[in-house]
């Protein structure tokens, strides 16, 4: 067998290159390396593929950052900082999480990913982190990554990958708030806010609030690609 193939999805936005400034399906080149040199093949998911066909086809999926989600996705009211949402890219992504869900396919979701995880599963965001912490800890300037430790739940699946605490690049001003069905807490940071959870029902269901894909560790993509190997091959033995 080959190596796996993990999907990663992808922005929809305006963007500049070369003699065009277009829409365009993006991500992120670093969640591509990260992929492959943790020994997957990355392949890009974008808005308009479809759901179901998707997850027949890879091997795992990484739900990749972006822009805040509609609140009405989950029942609540704009707060006057949720802003940039692309609703087309919010109900693909749904749905997309969804059918990964309902197949067991292995799942790595990141900072907005994480959320769509949590929505998916009936939960809801807390709409600005600094309402609460009074401090811009996980932001603190737009396109710069800010750095603070998290502390990891004993006896959680991200425990068993990690350690106890660890050291993480963050860009979000939005949160978890209700944890969605079967999803529990696995870590916090020293401000309180939860920073990733997961769902130990299920093979490899783990979003965290941070950008692993900046980072050197490759631990987390290490541990999703060998779940997607065991994941394919029990599908092609099946």
């Amino acid at each position: 067998m080959g190596r796996p193939v993990l999907g990663i999805t992808t922005y929809l936005t305006r963007a500049a290159w070369g003699a065009w400034d277009l829409d365009a399906a993006l991500v992120p080149a670093s969640y591509v390396r990260a992929v492959a040199r943790a020994g997957g093949v990355p392949l890009l998911v974008p808005p308009g593929a479809l759901a179901e066909e998707t997850v027949e086809r890879v091997d795992g999926l990484i739900f990749s950052g972006g822009s805040d989600l509609d609140p009405e996705l989950y029942g609540a009211q704009a707060h006057p900082e949720t802003t940039g949402f692309v609703r087309e890219r919010d109900d693909f992504e749904l749905a997309l999480m969804q059918a990964a869900l309902a197949r067991d396919v292995p799942v790595l979701a990141i900072c907005r990913g994480s959320q769509v995880l949590n929505v998916a599963l009936g939960g809801d965001l807390e709409q600005h982190v600094p309402d609460r912490v009074h401090a811009d800890t996980h932001k603190r300037t737009a396109g710069v990554f800010a750095e603070h430790d998290v502390r990891v739940l004993p006896a959680t699946r991200l425990a068993s990958i990690l350690g106890d605490r660890h050291d993480v690049k963050s860009h979000h001003h939005q949160g978890y708030g209700a944890l969605g069905e079967g999803l529990r807490e696995s870590a916090r940071a020293p401000d309180g806010t939860i920073e990733a959870l997961e769902d130990p029902s299920r093979r490899f269901t783990l979003g965290v609030l941070w950008h692993p894909e900046e980072g050197a560790d490759l631990a987390l993509f290490e541990a999703l690609v060998r779940e997607a190997a065991s994941y394919a091959e029990g599908r092609h033995c099946s």
